[in-house]
């Protein structure tokens, strides 16, 4: 995951921060059970990408993250808030092959 990550250009990358906005939006997440409170930083990274409008967040976590009921979930929440929906795929459905 590294190598690929090393392979995007830095003008394409962006650093984002955790807010005050974004722990509201990801115990949000949590109260609309989506997930459990155990799953709060995957929570708060779900929403910092959101809040950041991020094209696509890319995770290989199954469990909490890139699993297509949590998907409708995380998505549900955010467009119920205004929010944009969010993109979340694993590091293979990304990858270009030449």
């Amino acid at each position: 995951m590294k190598e690929l990550l090393n392979e995007i250009p830095s003008e394409l990358k962006t650093e984002v921060e955790l807010t005050d906005e974004a722990r509201d939006l990801a115990d949000r997440y949590i109260t609309e059970n989506v997930v459990g409170r155990t799953s709060r930083a995957d929570c708060q990274h779900i929403a910092m990408a959101t809040l950041a409008k991020a094209d696509v967040l890319v995770s290989w976590n199954f469990k909490h993250i890139v699993n297509l009921d949590r998907i409708r979930g995380y998505n549900g929440v955010n467009l119920l808030l205004g929010h944009s929906q969010i993109e979340i795929r694993t590091p293979k459905e990304i990858e270009r092959y030449d």
